[in-house]
């Protein structure tokens, strides 16, 4: 399965669980709300019609009815019309506030009835007579005589309904012109019980009580109410379903979006740099991938870039490696074919002068190939070291006298200046090799007349150590001889490469010397630096970790501790 793929199943699922997820939550909270709503909303017709029927209760007229309407309007935020069962309109709270009243809602009416429901005590239905009910027909009849006198006047009316239903009304302020109604004692006396026939069942008596009273206060009591809530257009306390369910489909569409965008963001530049490695391995090291940017992607290109541009170096230095053995051995092998031939075919005299110079040039070439050896072993790490004790100024002074008869046939001072004995941990073999070999140079490039010099550094070994830095040995190889150019210092240490640009034995030896010199230097984990100036004299400096006396215990173990430096 391609990453593509797998990215994009990936973010599918993660975009389809984030959203149904969030979809489930927004319903159910959503759905919270609307229960809430419409909870709150049955509230609000409890207390309309509550009120409304309370008002009709107490004052037995809807007379009067406006203010209440109007601040229930304003308490509940609802829309409210009042008017009877025969349509005729008691109040609306639109004309109330002062505008036009706006369209009704389809919502069914509410009915409100402001009568009193005759209450019969359980178990005494039986008992019970017309006569009874007669009796409160008249008390209610008188009640709301009572209680429309008081509201005319202005009382506050407050009634509770009576034993049989009828609603008794008081007030704490009285007007003179109204009276208390008699007959307020219980008229249900033992004789107007027992007339009563009994009934076969309690539920039908008390529905005929009701029916005869609701009929015998029919003219007295207020008409029933008809309250329409709401205006047309109104929003419904509903929950609506499609934005949610578009956002979701948003959602989904725009991860898709993104994954296939991130996928080929992604996917571009691998690819390029799949077919560019494809490319590379075929042999095209010149191959590389386009790189912008400053992200991951960016940096595996320029890391791939890199690696190109490392592998292009090294089959070029393989290559001019190649071409530079065959150039060194080429003309002193076909010099020696050339003399054997004639030596073989009696052209030639066999002198021995002719001998000793092809043994020489025999030897030469043979030095060469140790050197290719040599720096074939160095620069793989398989170069044999043999770490001890070594003092640089005894080595300096050995390499002196080894290249003493060499400096006086060449006109040329060597000096010595080491002012004390240096002690470090490495092969004294190969380092004679790295002092040889420099000295050499700078005797072959130093004219008659001048100086070389095999100098040892004074060092403050114990201020290093105290600023937690490696003390270091640093030794010099100076001449006064005519020095190199700057554009020729970058490839001193180059294999074959020599100043003079004819490649002369009597100028430059076999040009490996100071690469072979540079990775031994190196595999002790010491440097080797050039400094030199035209007409002036060239300097080479090796430096090489050193341990003081008394530090870092004795010669052996620092001789085992540095055998990893080969």
């Amino acid at each position: 399965m391609s990453f593509r793929i797998r990215v994009l199943g990936l973010l599918m699922v993660v975009a389809l669980a984030a959203t149904a997820a969030t979809a489930w939550l927004t319903l159910r909270q959503a759905n919270r709300q609307v229960q809430s709503t419409a909870a709150a909303g049955r509230q609000e017709v409890s207390r309309i019609t509550g009120e409304l029927h309370a008002y009709g209760f107490a004052h037995g007229t809807w007379e009067g009815l406006s203010p209440t309407v109007a601040g229930l309007a304003r308490d509940t935020g609802q829309r409210i019309r009042v008017a009877t069962e025969t349509g005729s309109l008691l109040a609306d709270s639109d004309a109330l506030a002062g505008r036009t009243p706006r369209a009704l809602s389809g919502q069914p009416a509410v009915l409100v009835d402001a009568r009193p429901v005759l209450s019969v005590p359980e178990g005494k239905v039986p008992r019970m007579s017309l006569k009874q009910t007669a009796l409160a027909i008249s008390d209610y009849r008188a009640a709301l005589a009572y209680a429309a006198c008081l509201r005319r006047a202005g009382a506050e009316v407050t009634a509770r309904p009576g034993a049989t239903g009828v609603p008794r009304i008081s007030t704490d302020r009285r007007p003179s012109q109204c009276r208390e109604p008699s007959g307020t004692a219980d008229p249900r006396t033992q004789q107007d019980l027992d007339a009563l026939r009994p009934c076969e069942s309690e539920q039908p008596i008390a529905a005929c009580l009701q029916r005869v009273f609701n009929e015998r206060v029919g003219a007295t009591a207020p008409p029933r109410l008809e309250i329409r809530l709401g205006f047309r257009n109104e929003s419904p306390p509903t929950l609506a379903t499609a934005p949610t369910v578009a956002v979701a489909v948003g959602v989904a569409l725009a991860v898709i979006l993104g994954a296939l965008l991130l996928s080929r963001a992604v996917l571009h530049p691998v690819r390029a740099m799949t077919l560019a490695a494809k490319e590379l391995g075929e042999g095209d090291l010149a191959r590389r991938v386009p790189v912008s940017g400053r992200d991951e992607i960016a940096q595996l290109g320029g890391a791939f870039n890199r690696m190109a541009d490392s592998l292009q170096a090294g089959e070029e230095r393989q290559r001019r490696l190649t071409g530079d053995i065959a150039h060194e051995l080429r003309t002193p092998l076909a010099n020696l074919r050339g003399y054997l031939e004639a030596l073989r075919d009696g052209v030639v005299e066999p002198t021995p002068e002719l001998l000793a110079s092809l043994h020489e040039e025999a030897l030469l070439q043979q030095r060469v190939v140790d050197d290719l050896q040599d720096l074939a072993l160095a620069e793989a790490g398989a170069l044999t070291y043999h770490p001890v004790a070594v003092d640089l100024r005894d080595l300096l002074e050995a390499g002196r006298t080894a290249h003493r008869a060499q400096a006086e046939a060449a006109g040329v001072a060597l000096e010595l200046q080491a002012p004390g004995p240096v002690i470090v941990t490495a092969d004294p073999d190969r380092l004679r090799q790295v002092v040889g070999n420099l000295v050499g140079n700078a005797l072959r490039a130093t004219a008659a007349g001048g100086t070389v010099t095999l100098a040892l550094l004074p060092q403050d070994l114990a201020q290093g150590l105290a600023q937690g830095e490696p003390a270091v040995a640093e030794m010099e190889i100076r001449d006064t001889g005519r020095g190199i150019s700057a554009e020729d210092l970058p490839h001193l240490f180059d294999r074959f490469w020599r100043a003079d640009a004819s490649r002369g034995r009597a100028t430059g030896g076999s040009g490996l010397g100071l690469s072979i010199a540079r990775q031994i230097v190196t595999d002790h984990r010491g440097t080797i630096e050039v400094r030199s100036a035209v007409g002036v004299g060239t300097t080479f400096r090796v430096s090489l970790p050193t341990v003081p006396d008394g530090v870092g215990g004795s010669g052996a173990s620092r001789a085992a501790g540095a055998s990893g430096a080969g």
